[in-house]
């Protein structure tokens, strides 16, 4: 028997969504990460964290649809809460005059991807000790 496809509860990510994700810098710890580059200092972070893996999200803004300050920094509150058995720092993603605070959980990645999707975001950014900085759409 043939299983249906499930479709993506997702709106399609523009272009410009896209690239806007692999221009932003994102920083945790004094550590500033791009998306397709390496960062030894984030090697190092990770190492002094006792973990191999790593990821950055945010509550902000699902889907890539504005929402209010106020909306966002309870959203983020809600992550961080959703996190608490989880070790994070405090995090951001900036790009030109964008910003929006993140969580870099050093913990294995497959549980940010299940928040990732209840916190309805188009993806996340995966660090691997000595690899490139990776973005991971949901769904």
């Amino acid at each position: 028997m043939i299983q249906p496809r499930l479709r993506c509860r997702r709106p399609r990510i523009s272009a410009r969504v896209l690239r806007a994700y692999r221009q932003t810098h994102y920083q945790a710890a004094g550590v500033s990460v791009r998306i397709g580059r390496r960062c030894p200092d984030m090697d190092h972070l990770l190492e002094s964290s006792g973990v191999r893996e790593a990821a950055f999200i945010t509550a902000y803004n699902p889907f890539s649809r504005r929402m209010p300050s106020g909306w966002n920094r309870r959203m983020q509150a809600r992550l961080a809460e959703t996190l608490r058995h989880h070790k994070f720092l405090s995090a951001t993603g900036s790009w030109r005059g964008w910003s929006e605070d993140h969580l870099l959980v050093l913990s294995d990645v497959r549980v940010v991807c299940r928040v990732m999707l209840r916190y309805r975001q188009n993806g996340i950014v995966i660090v691997k000790h000595r690899q490139i900085a990776r973005l991971v759409l949901s769904c």
